[in-house]
């Protein structure tokens, strides 16, 4: 569906409408206690979510990523770009045996080196390759660049305001953490 003009709340000039925004009208006359503005706000961010990871598995088929194979370089990468592996089991919430296969399978396309420690002749350290680096890096470049432009059209102010009332939000979100689905 194609953005139509809808009033503003002031009733000033049109506003441009959106999906979400048929969305609603669909469902006020099926749930009538409906408030558009909370079902206007959770379909959009669902969607933005959505559109989001879209953008982001386009990105990791570009650079011939799987997505297990992204999310470990992720996590090597925010730890400096070196890592114990038992620690990517960690931040990965997997068994080490399960970052064991990861591991091989990226040392073998050349994105990670496992060396041994230089404290500990028993541990390796797994280490991010320039070539894992720079498919990273470009992976990541595509969804910040995604990100920008679509945060792009709010000003500095109005991107504040939006962090701390999703922050707000979350907070309540976590506040029950036996019902949070995700690992951060």
């Amino acid at each position: 569906m194609e953005p139509t003009e809808a009033t503003d709340p002031a009733g000033a000039t049109p506003a441009p409408r959106d999906w979400t925004d048929g969305h609603v009208e669909r469902w006020q006359p099926v749930l009538p206690g409906l408030d558009p503005v909370v079902e206007g706000a959770v379909t959009r961010m669902k969607k933005l979510s959505v559109h989001l990871r879209r953008v982001r598995e386009q990105s990791l088929a570009d650079f011939d990523l799987e997505r297990h194979e992204f999310d470990t370089l992720h996590k090597l990468a925010g730890r400096g770009g070196s890592a114990a592996p038992s620690d990517l089991a960690q931040d990965l919430d997997l068994a080490p045996a399960s970052v064991t296969g990861r591991l091989d399978a990226l040392e073998k396309r050349g994105l990670v080196r496992r060396t041994p420690s230089t404290t500990d002749r028993r541990r390796v350290v797994v280490e991010l390759t320039p070539t894992g680096r720079e498919i990273w890096h470009g992976a990541m470049d595509v969804l910040g660049h995604e990100e920008y432009r679509l945060l792009g059209v709010l000003s500095p102010g109005e991107r504040t305001q939006l962090n701390d009332l999703l922050r707000r939000i979350m907070l309540v979100a976590e506040e029950n953490p036996t019902t949070r689905p995700w690992h951060g």
